[in-house]
């Protein structure tokens, strides 16, 4: 939690606040540098950014723009959000909401990275094997957006631009390890109490909603009684233990896409080889041909190590000025 607890000091300091309120950590720490992409543009940036991933895995992407696998824009009567879907024997479809923002072209590099997993997948499994589990469900998703920020960060060297990138990086570890790692411990003591026979209530919830989540964000984030309902928002807590297994694929993508950058075709070919086995073995297994062993913490540990240097160079940056 360490990290955290400094990611959450760095903020503080730079919203230049007496008190770092709970609502005050979704503020954006950084100006958006005037990040704005039309769609031709964010497939292009996309596209260039999964160039490590090898000239046929990048042929199929052209496939979604070409033949219009994606729909893109905002229409009356659209859900929102961001989705990749399809059935065996039919394209991986992608529905976007488009905007224009960097938030929306990492969106389409996520989807990008569902739909290939299950494009690659079907394309190599028979049916029964062809769907991948929950456990490595946002593995590919999660790599396209680090090999997307990788490039972006490799290519620019505008300060503004670069500590907004940086931010989002961060962020996103913070949202997608430590935030459901805290949910997921959040959902096991529901289930533990219940298993106890302990009633649960709007108040036993609020009240361990609340400990977990100071004890996470640390001494830095001001008092405040309204984040213990903070649960009642979470739909993923009426449905069983899905949130552990964003942080679980954050470790391992974050890990497969380091060593696809440094280590090149010898990286890349057991990853590829991952995508295309959809459920055919169990899940730890498919990760360890891959080259990620989830057994182990060092995964997780890198992961939490890399947040620390993003951090040390957002504040190289910071004192820059």
């Amino acid at each position: 939690l360490a990290p955290l607890h400094r990611y959450r000091g760095l903020r503080k300091r730079v919203l230049q606040l007496d008190q770092l309120l709970p609502y005050a950590t979704a503020v954006p720490l950084v100006p958006d540098a005037d990040l704005t992409f039309a769609s031709d543009q964010a497939a292009g940036l996309v596209l260039s950014g999964l160039k490590p991933m090898g000239d046929d895995y990048v042929t199929v992407l052209h496939r979604f723009f070409d033949e219009r696998w994606i729909d893109v824009y905002e229409t009356e009567g659209k859900r929102s959000g961001g989705y990749s879907s399809g059935s065996y024997g039919t394209p991986p479809y992608i529905l976007l909401n488009f905007n224009g923002t960097l938030d929306e072209v990492f969106t389409l590099a996520h989807e990008l990275g569902h739909s290939m997993h299950s494009y690659l997948s079907h394309q190599t499994q028979p049916f029964v094997y062809s769907d991948y589990t929950i456990f490595v469900a946002e593995v590919a998703s999660t790599a396209s957006e680090s090999l997307l920020l990788a490039h972006m960060l490799e290519q620019t060297t505008d300060r503004a631009q670069r500590l907004y990138l940086l931010n989002h990086w961060a962020d996103q570890i913070r949202g997608t390890v430590y935030v459901q790692v805290m949910f997921a411990e959040f959902e096991r003591s529901i289930y533990t109490r219940a298993e106890a026979g302990e009633p649960l209530t709007h108040e036993t919830l609020s009240e361990m909603f609340h400990e977990l989540f100071y004890r996470y964000h640390g001494p830095e984030l001001a008092p405040n009684d309204l984040v213990g309902t903070g649960w009642s928002r979470i739909p993923h807590f009426y449905y069983n233990f899905y949130v552990y297994q964003y942080a679980t694929g954050y470790a391992a993508a974050s890990a497969l896409a380091q060593r696809i950058l440094q280590e090149g075709d010898a990286a890349r070919q057991p990853y590829l080889d991952f995508l295309r086995s959809g459920g055919s073995d169990y899940s730890i297994s498919l990760l360890q041909k891959a080259g990620v062993d989830r057994t182990k913490p060092k995964a997780v540990m890198d992961t939490l190590a890399l947040f620390d240097r993003l951090m040390g160079e957002m504040e190289d940056l910071l004192h820059a000025t």
